[in-house]
């Protein structure tokens, strides 16, 4: 099992047009960063390869291409917004290399989204002419109601992003089947990007982590996104073995940042692979 970093950049990435800040300048790649997203790898209980997807936005191509993605069984998403769903039609590639549907897991306001804009897609039957698009099946999740995906136990938490209730995941592998899925011990993982705020129902969900992956924008103040230190913080009371920032714009750059945060927690960037 592994558990890569395919983008952990805010929704302008880094670089950001126009901007010759010395972050958007820099010349370690780990200042580059495209929109947050992440894929879970691992063989399932009967040998088959699986794969899952964390939010497909606008650099879903770049980013499977880069990270030698053939095969796409699930996506999970967090929310509707650009950064996290606009790369859905590039979906259509893995329905070719595995002549299968993939099967697409968000809450309602997240799936009548995507209906509205890919229209084309889940409903083909209104397109003037055939056309190559995806095949989706699209599945309704509910915060706190567990799901099972390829032996893998997948929870959604709810999280605020500014006001917009969002998704996060908890993803636990079953004792019995624990050491086979996961013999590097990354999970139990929680994905927890685009969050301002961790509503009271959602802590203990956070208990017994081993890696945590959480929202961390910048040092100042924002109204949808925690900051550097409110992050932090929250990562020294869940208590995870291992925590890593997504989701940065280019107020923080990676080697000086990193130098000031507390062993345990430190920036993930692009292409990090957790795991085997």
């Amino acid at each position: 099992m592994n558990f890569e970093f395919l983008g952990t950049g805010t929704s302008a990435g880094v670089p950001t047009i126009g901007c010759d800040c010395h972050v958007c300048a820099s010349t370690d790649p780990r200042d580059t960063r495209l929109r947050t997203s992440a894929v879970l790898r691992f063989t399932d209980e009967g040998g088959q390869r699986r794969v899952i997807l964390l939010d497909a936005g606008p650099d879903l191509r770049q980013q499977a291409l880069r990270a030698s993605l053939d095969r796409l069984d699930a996506i999970l998403f967090t929310h509707n917004h650009v950064d996290h769903t606009f790369g859905l039609d590039e979906v259509r590639r893995f329905n070719v290399t595995m002549n299968a549907p993939v099967d697409v897991y968000a809450e309602d306001h997240t799936l009548e989204h995507l209906r509205r804009v890919y229209k084309h897609i889940f409903d083909k039957r209104s397109n003037v002419q055939d056309s190559f698009i995806a095949t989706l099946i699209a599945h309704r999740l509910e915060p706190e109601t567990p799901l099972d995906l390829f032996g893998l136990r997948v929870t959604p938490l709810r999280l605020l992003h500014g006001r917009l209730p969002v998704l996060g995941f908890r993803i636990d592998a079953p004792p019995r089947v624990h050491d086979m899925l996961d013999p590097a011990g990354i999970l139990p993982l929680a994905y927890c990007t685009d969050v301002s705020k961790i509503p009271p129902e959602t802590w203990p969900a956070l208990e017994g982590l081993r890696t945590l992956v959480l929202d961390a924008l910048r040092v100042r103040h924002h109204p949808t996104h925690l900051t550097l230190d409110q992050a932090t913080n929250i990562s020294q009371r869940v208590g995870a073995d291992a925590t890593y920032f997504v989701h940065m714009s280019h107020d923080l750059a990676h080697e000086a940042t990193n130098a000031q945060l507390p062993e345990g927690v430190a920036l993930a960037h692009d292409g990090l692979v957790l795991g085997g």
